[in-house]
C-alpha cells in the first residue's frame, strides 16, 4: 500500500518543524534560507542543491542523515524495522557529478545506506578530486557503463550487470565510460556514520 506521506524533502522538513514547534519564519531565521524558498520546498515545488543542504544541516546542528530521516520510533523489545524504497518517494540530492536518490531514507541508524545514482561526469578531470569515505561500498551498474577510478588500481570499466566492492576510504570515483552518454548505478555503503558518505556524494 502506498504511504499517504512519502518521505520527500518537503515532508521531512515539515516534520522537522513540527517536532521542534518552529514556524516557517523561525526556520528561515535559523537556517538563513529565505522563507519563500522554504515554503516551495515544503510543498515539493523546489529542491535544494548541496550547498544549501549543508547550510541547512549546519545551521540546525543536524547531520545530513538526520535531516533526511524520520523520527526514531519508541523503544521496543524487538527490532523489526521495514522500509519500502520507491524512487518517486526518494529524497533527491543533486551535484555536478551525480544525481543521488536516497532509498529508504526514513530509517535512521542504518548499517547499510542504499543510494540510486545517475552519473554525469564524463572524465576524471571533470569529476575532480577522488572521494574518500569511511567503510565499504558496493556498486551495481543498472544501465550504461561506468569507469571506476581508484587510488591503487588501474581504471576499470563496469557495464550493466557488473559490480564493484571496495574499501571506500581508498580514493575512488565513478564516471561515464568512454562513448556512454548515461549510466545509473545502485550504491550500497556500509559504514558506522552515514554523514561523511552523504556529504561526499552530494558534494560531487
Amino acid at each position: 500500500m502506498k504511504s499517504p506521506h512519502p518521505p520527500t524533502l518537503g515532508g521531512l522538513l515539515r516534520a522537522l518543524r513540527a517536532r521542534n514547534q518552529w514556524t516557517l519564519k523561525q526556520l528561515s531565521e535559523l537556517s538563513g534560507i529565505p522563507l519563500s524558498t522554504l515554503s516551495k520546498i515544503e510543498h515539493d515545488r523546489l529542491s535544494l542543491n548541496y550547498e544549501r543542504l549543508v547550510q541547512l544541516s549546519q545551521r540546525l546542528n543536524l547531520s545530513m542523515g538526520e535531516l533526511f530521516s524520520a523520527p526514531l520510533p519508541a523503544e521496543r523489545g524487538v527490532t523489526a524495522r521495514r522500509s519500502i524504497g520507491r524512487l518517486r518517494d526518494a529524497p533527491h540530492v543533486g551535484g555536478r557529478n551525480y544525481d543521488a536518490y536516497l532509498l529508504c531514507a526514513e530509517l535512521r541508524r542504518k548499517r547499510m545506506i542504499p543510494v540510486l545514482t545517475r552519473i554525469h561526469a564524463r572524465s576524471l578531470q571533470e569529476f575532480g578530486e577522488l572521494v574518500r569515505t569511511p567503510g565499504e561500498e558496493f556498486v551495481y551498474v543498472l544501465d550504461g557503463a561506468v569507469a571506476l577510478h581508484t587510488e591503487f588500481y588501474d581504471p576499470t570499466v563496469l557495464r550493466a550487470g557488473e559490480s564493484s566492492y571496495i574499501d571506500s576510504d581508498m580514493g575512488h570515483a565513478y564516471v561515464l565510460a568512454e562513448g556512454c552518454d548515461s549510466a545509473t548505478v545502485l550504491a550500497v555503503a556500509a559504514c558506522d556514520d552515514e554523514q561523511p558518505l552523504l556529504d561526499a556524494l552530494a558534494a560531487q
